[in-house]
């Protein structure tokens, strides 16, 4: 978190979304989500954990919107299953400018 954190200004806000894996066997990697408030009582930055709660009338709209082309991803590249490791270097790289896909 204290990369993330460098990146902030001196009061600016970080929302984490996810957690890190293979990092807490027990909380898999849901710690980061737990320290964040407590961090931020003793540092100028706001840390906050982002938790989204579905419901089936959103996912209806959800479902809806895409299926009419209104929404639709941004795809940045798609890579063959032969050349996953080629796709995951080119995400680790920061790269992707919207989603990397393996079509299979």
């Amino acid at each position: 978190m204290s990369l993330l954190r460098r990146a902030l200004t001196e009061h600016g806000t970080l929302v984490l979304v996810g957690g890190e894996h293979g990092r807490d066997a027990v909380l898999g990697g849901f710690d980061r989500q737990l320290r964040a408030p407590l961090l931020s009582m003793v540092v100028g930055q706001r840390l906050r954990a982002l938790m989204a709660k579905e419901n089936a009338t959103d996912l209806t709209t959800l479902t809806e919107l895409i299926e009419s082309g209104a929404v639709t991803p941004h795809l940045d590249r798609t890579y063959p299953l032969a050349q996953a490791a080629d796709a995951i270097r080119y995400l680790a790289e920061g790269h992707a400018a919207g989603k990397v896909a393996i079509t299979v």
